[in-house]
């Protein structure tokens, strides 16, 4: 992870994975993936992940920022800076029309391995769940089980998911507001069997700019007609709210993203985390009895 990215690399894509070769030559575009690159980078040595030799598997959702990640792993892969195997791995859930041709064609042309996992978990969540209910919570955890259980099957010792900074910063909202606590997506975690890690590369990524590079590498996006179809989520009134503080205030999201990783115990709340018991100036009789001696 100690070679440098230079413009001269950035701008050759002769020298890049085949994803890249039809990227646009602009100036703006180099820009563009050269920051990814960096922010990237940035994630996985600030938060060790990177283990030589080990396998990634990498979730694509057909969604722009699955689609995005595993171009950017794969293009750091093949220029020498990210030494693990890469594997792409699309859990079909089930969902109506749901274009099961799209995903392997587009790894297959690509020359992406990859594995394509069949689980009807959509007919699960509208079983369980009313007409009116969100249902992100339960497809997730749905999701995320099975993904786990195929990182396993596959020698995998990473479980690596698109989430970016805003994805990051709405959870967080969503906590402070919804749930009571300061929590966000962490960058890197285990999961509750201890047995595969969940990295988020993307943490430092702004929203934009992976739809930018979506557009830009001609990603064919595919839309979520299961929770991407329902009104009113508390989610996009985090992102609203957001979006109206970056505009009354550019360069909100990067300081707040910021915030996340500078955390002051002391000048918190929580007594699990700082010793506010133990915390006190010496009493008016200690004070007299040391002026004393």
């Amino acid at each position: 992870m100690d070679r440098p990215v230079t413009t001269e690399a950035i701008n050759a894509n002769e020298g890049c994975h085949p994803l890249f070769r039809q990227a646009p030559g602009s100036v703006e575009f180099n820009k563009l993936r050269k920051r990814l690159i960096r922010q990237v980078r940035q994630v996985l040595d600030d938060y060790s992940m990177v283990r030589p030799g080990e396998r990634w598997l990498v979730a694509l959702s057909g969604g722009k920022d699955s689609y995005g990640l595993l171009a950017i792993l794969l293009d750091l892969k093949w220029r020498g800076l990210l030494p693990v195997e890469i594997l792409a791995c699309n859990l079909d859930q089930g969902q109506p029309n749901f274009p099961k041709h799209v995903l392997p064609n587009w790894l297959n042309t690509n020359g992406i391995a990859h594995r394509i996992e069949y689980r009807d978990t959509y007919s699960v969540v509208t079983d369980k769940l009313p007409d009116n209910a969100t249902y992100c919570s339960l497809c997730s955890w749905l999701r995320r089980g099975h993904l786990y259980r195929i990182a396993r099957e596959e020698g995998c010792s990473a479980l690596v998911l698109g989430h970016h900074r805003e994805d990051i910063l709405e959870t967080f909202l969503l906590n402070l507001f919804h749930g009571g606590r300061l929590a966000a997506m962490p960058p890197k975690l285990l999961n509750d069997e201890g047995d595969v890690e969940v990295l988020r590369p993307l943490a430092l990524c702004a929203e934009a700019d992976m739809a930018k590079l979506a557009e830009a590498l001609a990603f064919p996006i595919i839309p979520c007609d299961l929770c991407g179809s329902q009104d009113g989520l508390q989610r996009n009134a985090m992102k609203a709210m957001l979006d109206d503080i970056e505009q009354r205030m550019p360069g909100r999201k990067d300081t707040m993203i910021r915030a996340l990783a500078n955390i002051r115990p002391s000048q918190m709340l929580d007594r699990n985390l700082f010793d506010f018991v133990g915390l006190a100036a010496p009493s008016a009789v200690a004070r007299a009895a040391d002026a004393a001696e």
